[in-house]
């Protein structure tokens, strides 16, 4: 071997052990030709190496920078052309990892449920403290069954964000996003309808549509720009589609983030159909970067995206405060949430429109949104160190989660099992599919409080995956 080889070794073994996290400047060439008495063309040639091996990213007039190959977006499928339709039934293996996740003596990375130091809990509870101390007799009644008026011009203000200009009274508050989904979905569909989802797909959505008696039409999804334009359209020639539902930024499971042409491609040709486009933006307010994508809601003039999203993710799950937009089916959902839920309960709507006028919000999220990009950076970096060679995992720009693809010898199930018995809670793959696809798939979620356990845990997951790939060998 000779040395500029070396070297390339040597700092992919720096890199993989996390000296230089993915992102993190490595010395210059000169730098590290003084260091390791090499000649800058010795290190050239192995800088060069690293990066044409994925390990380092060469930005001009800047230098280079860390990366793990293992971290690639994974293959998404390449054609719907053998997709059906089909019944969905996902409600006892959701329910299980929902149980797993109520579990103090478990490593909770398989719901997408951020840790306390996440959340800007001090600030809420202050605001419910302002809202008891400013309840009147209304309080004791049931608020306006489509929401609080202070808590809808809340969410109009802050939607010109995402390049939508909505009206406090365009706008429902639910019980969650989930509440949002349910209204929307039943909405615009009948039970026996097709409804096209992204592929993998959330599998409260999955057990949403089962729940509903739908059927599911699973459309492939990049893990980068999410939905494919052409596969839908593909679908929608071939089956009777009656609704479109997807995350258009940072989705759940892969992080995917829809570029605006394909937004506006998608809109355009449900609306040539009739057919409604259910927008899930939970996750549209924690771009890493702080630029918050536009949502396919603000090139809507016909009313046909219904847009839902929650504070669940941002502020305070357990509050459980969502909202829909339901453009052209407005009247619809409201005769639905009136029949169901009557009512959204008035003090957490009251104590998150205290907070969002506060302006703190925005701070928050300034912050936390670094620190998910901190955390999803560790925790790629100990995947690259700890799971076997073929790896290969998602590099969302926003949100935190990861959507893992394990070499396909190992069975994610067999691997979830194994790792709760070491005290470790993960969501396999087949999940997130009605057909049980993407058996070689884990998601992880990153919100975590991360110490020495943590990282540990990792490497515990790691070699229960190694191992269980040289048994089936």
């Amino acid at each position: 071997m000779n040395r500029y080889e070396q070297l390339a070794d040597r700092l992919r073994n720096d890199i993989r052990a996390g000296l230089y996290p993915p992102g993190q400047r490595l010395p210059s060439v000169r730098r590290i030709a003084m260091q390791q008495q090499l000649s800058i063309a010795t290190c050239i040639s192995a800088y060069r190496k690293l990066e044409a091996q994925g390990w380092l990213e060469a930005r001009p007039q800047s230098g280079f920078y860390a990366r793990t190959p293992e971290a690639l977006p994974p293959r998404a499928c390449q054609t719907c052309e053998h997709e059906t339709p089909g019944e969905v039934t996902m409600s006892e293996r959701v329910a299980q990892v929902m149980r797993a996740s109520h579990r103090d003596d478990l490593l909770v990375l398989s719901t997408a449920i951020p840790h306390a130091d996440f959340l800007p809990v001090k600030d809420v509870r202050a605001s419910l403290a302002r809202a008891l101390r400013h309840e009147d007799a209304g309080s004791a009644r049931y608020g306006e069954f489509i929401g609080e008026e202070s808590l809808r011009v809340q969410i109009a203000r802050r939607a010109v964000e995402s390049g939508c200009q909505i009206h406090p009274d365009d706008i429902v508050i639910t019980t969650g996003c989930q509440e949002a989904l349910t209204l929307a979905l039943r909405a615009t569909t009948r039970p026996g309808d097709v409804v096209a989802i992204e592929s993998p797909a959330f599998f409260g959505t999955l057990q949403l549509i089962e729940s509903l008696g739908l059927k599911a039409l699973e459309i492939p999804t990049d893990a980068s720009t999410g939905m494919s334009p052409d596969a839908l359209e593909l679908a929608l020639e071939r089956w009777p589609v009656k609704a479109c539902l997807f995350c258009s930024s940072f989705s759940n499971p892969v992080g995917a983030s829809m570029p605006d042409a394909h937004k506006r491609r998608i809109l355009q040709m449900l609306t040539a159909r009739d057919i409604p486009l259910i927008e899930d933006d939970i996750y549209g307010e924690m771009a890493h970067d702080g630029q918050r994508p536009r949502v396919a809601k603000a090139w809507d003039r016909t009313g046909h995206v219904l847009l839902c999203s929650s504070f669940s993710k941002t502020i305070a799950p357990g509050l459980r405060v969502g909202w829909i937009v339901p453009g052209r089916w407005r009247r619809e959902v409201e005769r639905l949430k009136y029949g169901s839920t009557m009512a959204t309960a008035l003090l957490p709507q009251r104590a998150l429109a205290d907070y969002l006028a506060s302006g703190r919000w925005e701070r928050h999220l300034n912050r936390v949104n670094r620190l998910y990009a901190e955390q999803m950076a560790r925790m790629q970096t100990a995947i690259a160190r700890h799971f076997p060679a073929g790896t290969r995992c998602t590099r969302p720009a926003g949100g935190f989660i990861l959507w893992l693809e394990l070499p396909e010898d190992i069975d994610a199930l067999t691997l979830q099992a194994q790792a709760l018995a070491a005290g470790i809670s993960i969501s396999p793959g087949p999940l997130f599919s009605p057909q049980g696809k993407y058996r070689n798939c884990v998601r992880l979620m990153c919100a975590v409080r991360w110490d020495a356990g943590v990282d540990a845990a990792l490497a515990t997951l790691g070699s229960l995956a190694s191992s269980a790939r040289q048994r089936s060998q």
